[in-house]
C-alpha cells in the first residue's frame, strides 16, 4: 500500500492508503475528519471542495497518492466550533448554513474568493461560487453572507 505524507490543517500526517483513493476517501476514512462531504462523486456538486497547496480542489476526483506532500486545508482547518472563522460566523448569522450539506465546499469556496479578491463584486462572488450547488437553494442568503464576510455592500440592482 502507497504510503502519503501530507500536511493536513497544519498537522503533518503520514497515511497507508489503497492506490484507488481519493483524497476524500483519505480525509474521511483514513483521517476521520468528517467535515468534508460527498455529493455527487462527480465533482460537480462542490460539497468535497477543499484546498491543495492553495488551489481549490475537489476531493472527490483527486487520487489521495497525488496529495503526497501537499498542504491540504479542509473545513476543519478553517475555523474552530470554540472560534468560528469570520465567513463561518457570517453563515450561520445569515442563515446560509439551512441543511449544511454544502456548506463546507462553499466555506473553503469563500475563503479562497476573499483570499485572491477581499473585495469582490456580485458578479465576483456569483462567478466564483458556480461551481457549489445548494440543493436547498439558499443562494441569496448564501451572497449575503459572502458579502458580509467580505464586509462589501450590497450592490444596487
Amino acid at each position: 500500500m502507497p504510503v502519503v505524507e501530507l500536511t493536513v490543517n497544519e498537522r503533518a500526517v503520514r497515511v497507508d492508503v489503497p492506490g484507488q483513493w481519493t483524497l476524500i476517501q483519505l480525509l474521511r476514512d483514513g483521517l476521520g475528519l468528517l467535515g468534508t462531504k460527498e455529493g455527487c462523486g462527480e465533482g460537480s456538486c462542490g460539497a468535497c471542495t477543499v484546498l491543495v497547496d492553495g488551489r481549490l480542489t475537489r476531493a472527490c476526483l483527486a487520487l489521495a497518492v497525488r496529495a503526497d506532500g501537499a498542504r491540504v486545508t479542509t473545513i476543519e482547518g478553517v475555523g474552530t466550533d470554540a472560534a468560528l472563522h469570520p465567513i463561518q460566523d457570517a453563515f450561520v448569522r445569515h442563515g446560509a448554513i439551512q441543511c449544511g450539506f454544502c456548506t463546507p465546499g462553499l466555506v473553503i469556496t469563500t475563503k479562497a474568493l476573499l483570499d485572491e479578491h477581499p473585495w469582490p463584486t456580485d458578479h465576483d462572488i456569483r462567478e466564483f461560487l458556480s461551481g457549489n450547488f445548494c440543493r436547498c437553494a439558499g443562494y441569496n442568503l448564501i451572497l449575503n453572507a459572502v458579502r458580509d464576510a467580505a464586509g462589501v455592500v450590497t450592490e444596487k440592482r
